[in-house]
């Protein structure tokens, strides 16, 4: 039980950071569109991506060297532009929150998740490098509880974080009010961007 808390709450400490994924499972909730599936995927990744770590973090210490970070900076600050560039856009478009799932595919979705979270290469610094290393030393069983202490984690995080988001919805019904929430995406996508830009070229 002392393992699958410590990689509870170790998961959950790597997961609180707010952050391009999180800003767009919010976005998702607030829109009622294909919650499930966005929650999914993030909450599935992470467990892949834990366990990879758990088992294979040699190999990955060995191969994930500064190149391969450069790669994944430059799709990332590529994804993040496209993405506020559509948000700029549509940004004087009218924007209907009434469950319009189908205004938006759920293969559209499913690619853009997938794009926040395998592009950023902070997803595998968290998940793969940091639960990796804390666990190295930890005996087989040991490891597979502390997995699946910090997938666990994950789950609760990302449907609780998509689901409040669609609860608090009925509160941005207005144009206004999204309108200031694309502001705020726009905003905190741009100087995410920015970041990672920056990170590059030191």
């Amino acid at each position: 039980m002392d393992i699958l808390l410590l990689g509870f709450f170790t998961g959950l400490s790597l997961i609180l950071a707010i952050g391009a994924q999180n800003i767009f499972v919010i976005e998702q909730g607030l829109k009622k569109q294909h919650i499930f599936l966005v929650c999914l995927i993030c909450s599935l990744s992470d467990l892949i991506l834990i366990f990879v770590g758990i088992f294979l973090f040699h190999y990955f210490v060995q191969y994930f060297n500064s190149t391969i970070e450069l790669i994944f900076n430059i799709l990332l600050i590529g994804f993040l532009l496209h993405f506020v560039y559509s948000k700029i856009k549509i940004f004087n478009t009218k924007v209907s929150l009434e469950s319009d799932k189908n205004n938006i595919s759920k293969y559209d979705i499913f690619l853009k998740t997938l794009g926040f979270t395998y592009l950023n290469p902070h997803v595998y610094s968290d998940t793969v490098f940091i639960l990796g290393n804390f666990s190295k030393n930890f005996l087989l069983n040991e490891k597979i509880i502390f997995g699946i202490g910090a997938s666990i984690a994950s789950f609760l995080f990302f449907f609780l974080l998509g689901y409040l988001s669609k609860i608090l919805s009925k509160y941005a019904q207005s144009k206004k009010v999204w309108n200031i929430i694309n502001i705020f995406i726009i905003i905190f996508m741009s100087f995410l961007t920015l970041l990672v830009f920056l990170e590059t070229i030191n």
